[in-house]
């Protein structure tokens, strides 16, 4: 990331210099440094790029050309991992529209925008709309790219999310493990988005009770989460949350409330103190005090929440491809 970081800082300056700020290939670079932020965590200044490129891309190239729609989408992204639902999906439809306009409705970047709003519908708990969308990305993707490709397996994996959260588990399990076999293959074992469907699996046999397969899940994507995006990364984060519910149902409070802790320091350092995935884990560590009747700590926990619809005494974090 730093390497990377230090590349695009290079590209944007020598940009500037030669073509100026407004010009589109110095735009482009400022899109990746937001999405490169993103990927980091860095929220604030990815929407600065964002913006900084949405701004110059509809003065150089207008509302509705495809650069334009990439960063809309983008935005859109962002605003999701934000929380913020009604902004996220303005910036989704806005960019939805224009592709089909473009490109057409079968497009692989018309259909990435689809996949994002299943994505955001399901956050939502639209499950229609969610599968309603999951489904024409993943007719598309097999369309245009075939079975095993990767924006196949994305959409796939994420089927599997909405299914398991609608209680189908046979269902869930055979789309993860499609999208397992797929992404080790196509990306190998180590790649994060094969770490998703591996911290997805996880959660799948936990909920099913199977502690000593969720728990290898886990201890693999969360090994794998630390080597590649560092210990204090979102999806990281995430798997610790995960294990943190794994043990507190296993009466290991102990090291239960060492990974809550550790999450939530960290969902407040990346993401803030509103965050629906801050919330979750205050929750969670209310669960857990109560639990132990320690009724003081879990009150001031849950006082926190009340008023938050994170109020659920699992909240795992499910890891969507985008």
């Amino acid at each position: 990331m730093a390497e990377a970081e230090a590349m695009y800082r290079r590209a944007l300056e020598g940009y500037e210099k030669a073509w100026g700020p407004e010009h589109t290939s110095t735009l482009d670079t400022v899109n990746n440094l937001g999405i490169l932020y993103a990927n980091q965590g860095k929220m604030a200044e990815a929407e600065s790029m964002y913006r900084r490129a949405l701004e110059g891309y509809e003065k150089a190239w207008g509302p509705e050309h495809t650069s334009t729609l990439d960063t809309v989408n983008n935005l859109g992204s962002l605003y999701a991992d934000q929380g913020k639902m009604a902004e996220a999906e303005a910036m989704y439809r806005r960019a939805l529209e224009g592709k089909e306009k473009a490109w057409g409705p079968e497009h692989t970047s018309t259909l990435n925008t689809v996949n994002n709003l299943g994505i955001l519908y399901a956050d939502q708990g639209k499950m229609a709309e969610a599968e309603a969308m999951y489904r024409r990305a993943l007719e598309g993707y097999e369309k245009a790219w075939g079975p095993e490709h990767t924006s196949t397996l994305d959409t796939v994996n994420n089927l599997g999310i909405l299914y398991k959260d609608q209680g189908k588990m046979a269902e869930a399990e055979a789309m993860y493990r499609r999208a397992l076999e797929g992404k080790e293959k196509a990306w190998g074992p180590e790649h994060t988005s094969t770490l998703n469907t591996v911290n997805n699996l996880g959660i799948l046999y936990a909920d099913q009770g199977k502690m000593a397969e969720a728990e290898a899940m886990y201890r693999r994507a969360l090994e794998g989460y630390e080597k590649a995006w560092g210990p204090e990364h979102t999806s990281t984060l995430d798997t610790v949350n995960n294990m943190g519910v794994l043990y507190k149902n296993q009466g290991k409070m102990a090291e239960a409330e060492a990974m809550y802790r550790r999450a939530l320091e960290g969902y407040e350092k990346a993401w803030g103190p509103e965050h629906p995935s801050t919330l979750g884990t205050v929750n969670n560590l209310g669960n857990l005090y109560k639990d132990q009747g320690k009724m003081a700590e879990a009150e001031a926990l849950f006082r926190r929440v009340r008023n938050e619809k994170s109020n659920d005494p699992t909240h795992h974090q499910e890891v969507c491809d985008l």
